[in-house]
């Protein structure tokens, strides 16, 4: 496949690589901005870039670009080329139009008609450049007032890029395909409201989502995966299995229902019984604490405005959007030495961060969130053996849940403190325990936190989608800056390194990708409710009362359904509730002093003792 580059230069990319298969998604939406154009010629374009949509929600301890307006950084990079979203390998692409009427999916029958048209012009895209005055008339000339918004925040020097197909022109770095007949198969997805640079202040815009591939195969298993993945929708499973709530008086604030703590105590189980076998100690701090403590961590000044505050005394206060300068705190607490070190602090903290109303989505991008966060400080000497320490256990726990994952080695952003000698050894101590380790990464330039670099890892989920979850971010600033120190084995004083760490991410959004990963059929251990008991008719009751009480007393979570419906209904209602196994009791059951045992995929074991049953159970492992 020919790629046309902002130099004007060709250069040849097969789909499957990160550059092919960005830039055929980036002329796609260059394709529907046209048809748009064409069709209805009074619409203003906005901007148009690839995008990934597979789920990647930063699950990590600081936001990408520490909360950078993620429309003002898409429409960045359709200028400028930066990846300022964080995506790697485009898989669709979204453009955005003020239109003059209501535009709405009833539109899109016409809309894809009419870019099956261009594809079949075979236009050659063109590329040049210009000064910034030139562009500036070419979009006056065509009445583009957003593309002229964005010029008027470029510099004067600035050397403005341009793609041009057929009639249509487009400010644009690219890089995009040669023709457009290159683009085989696309599809529109759905349409969104957006506001022009993320910011509520703006006019909304109509948004347009689409996706697109080199042959039609390709396109029908990427629409099939996106129907598999509505049907595991957290949010409607969530409600289905009474497992958590959101409610308008707490947009961004889920609820746990009963069942759904279960799980989540379950995890933290989990999690707290591998942390004890690995040396941490764990605690926990407020959840507020004041300004002074934020400006001292560099937060106050470079994450501001995800913060919520609050005045107490005529101080300002700050709720916590993260924990590590509670945990330096507690470190500095008292007098430490080098033999007291590597010292593994972990913390279920309770944590707060102002997301925009528009980026909320059930459990995975919330305002309140338990992120399982912990600290290591350690001593250089440690350093290589600490990173691979957490990667082992994070690894531990991914391939326990069945998942398949990659890593990523984001290095220093823009926005960061910190001395050059600081960033060169941080990302240096993570590339050589990754190295050691054999593990695979890419390198994902300037998506650092603001005070290290970090591995993150993306798990792939049983459809195939990828999420970033687990993080580990190497600090040599926050001791710093916090003046933490230690008595060194020479007798003086040191400074610790910091490592900050992640494995679920936020718990609550890990239980979003766990509903969707296993579609609601949790492993037995992970079940809320292990087993449902169904007795045939009232007079079977007290024996399934019975067989209730000897499962529960060997640690099982049961239930006894003792509606006065017929046995397939409930049975029915059990398999849509994902129960693991289903005990039947009635009259002959009663008589043999067994169960009749289903499984919830319609497997019959037919009629087995208790203790075959509990055998059973235990084997799997409850």
């Amino acid at each position: 496949m020919k790629i046309k580059m902002r130099d004007g230069s060709i250069c040849e990319s097969a789909f499957d690589e990160e550059l092919g298969k960005n830039a055929f998604r980036h002329t796609t939406a260059h394709i529907l901005a046209q048809a748009v154009k064409r069709l209805y010629p009074d619409t203003k374009c906005a901007i148009g870039p690839c995008i990934s949509t597979s789920n990647k929600i930063s699950g990590c301890l600081e936001p990408t670009r520490s909360g950078l307006n993620k429309s003002t950084a898409a429409a960045n990079e359709h200028i400028s080329g930066s990846s300022a979203v964080g995506v790697s390998v485009a898989d669709g692409f979204y453009y955005d139009f003020e239109f003059s009427f209501r535009f709405s999916e009833e539109n899109f029958a016409e809309v894809e008609a009419k870019m099956r048209e261009i594809v079949k012009e075979n236009l050659q895209i063109r590329q040049f450049s210009t000064d910034r005055e030139k562009a500036m008339q070419i979009m006056e000339e065509r009445n583009e007032t957003y593309k002229i918004e964005i010029l008027n925040d470029l510099p004067e020097n600035e050397e403005i890029s341009f793609y041009q197909q057929g009639e249509y022109l487009e400010m644009c770095v690219g890089p995009h395909v040669a023709y457009t007949s290159a683009i085989k198969a696309f599809k529109l997805l759905s349409v969104a409201g957006a506001y022009w640079r993320g910011d509520e202040k703006n006019k909304m815009l109509t948004r347009i989502y689409g996706t697109s591939f080199p042959s039609e195969d390709m396109l029908k298993n990427y629409l099939d995966q996106r129907e598999e993945a509505k049907k595991r929708d957290h949010r409607k499973l969530g409600k289905e299995l009474d497992l958590f709530a959101l409610f308008e008086e707490g947009p961004g604030f889920p609820f746990f229902l009963p069942k759904g703590l279960i799980l989540k105590n379950l995890l933290i189980d989990y999690w707290r019984k591998l942390h004890t076998r690995e040396g941490y100690v764990e605690i926990s701090t407020p959840i507020m604490m004041s300004r002074k403590l934020w400006e001292i961590s560099g937060h106050w000044e470079h994450y501001r405005n995800n913060m919520y505050t609050t005045v107490i005394d005529g101080a300002d206060f700050a709720i916590k959007p993260m924990s590590c300068p509670s945990g330096m705190l507690v470190y500095k607490m008292e007098p430490r030495s080098y033999r007291e070190l590597p010292m593994r602090v972990s913390e279920l903290g309770l944590i707060h961060r102002n997301e925009k109303s528009g980026t909320l989505h059930g459990l995975m991008r919330v305002r309140c969130c338990t992120q399982d966060d912990a600290h290591i400080f350690m001593t250089p000497e440690q350093i290589q053996g600490e990173i691979k320490r957490v990667a082992r256990l994070i690894d531990e726990v991914y391939s326990n849940f069945g998942f398949k994952y990659y890593v990523e080695l984001s290095t220093r952003p823009e926005n960061s403190i910190g001395s050059d000698e600081d960033w060169e050894l941080a990302t240096n101590s993570l590339k050589n325990a990754l190295d050691d380790l054999k593990l695979p990464y890419s390198i994902n330039e300037g998506d650092g936190a603001f005070y290290g670099p970090k591995i993150d890892y993306h798990l792939e989920d049983s459809i195939g989608r990828t999420w970033q979850c687990g993080t580990i971010q190497l600090d040599f600033q926050l001791p710093q800056r916090f003046e933490a120190e230690y008595i060194g084995e020479d007798g003086n004083r040191h400074r610790p390194i910091m490592i900050h760490r992640v494995v679920f991410g936020s718990i609550e959004r890990f239980i979003g990708i766990l509903i969707e990963h296993f579609a609601g059929k949790f492993p037995l251990w992970l079940s809320p409710v292990q087993v449902k008991i169904l007795p045939i008719s009232d007079k079977h009751m007290d024996y399934a009362k019975e067989i209730d009480q000897i499962l529960k007393r060997e640690g099982l979570r049961c239930e006894v359904d003792g509606r006065a419906e017929k046995v397939g209904y409930k049975i029915r209602t059990a398999r849509l509730e994902r129960i693991p196994y289903i005990i039947i009791v009635g009259e002959k059951e009663i008589e043999t002093n067994s169960v009749s045992v289903r499984k919830r995929d319609g497997d019959d074991l037919r009629n087995m003792t208790i203790k075959q049953v509990l055998d059973m159970l235990f084997k799997e492992g409850i």
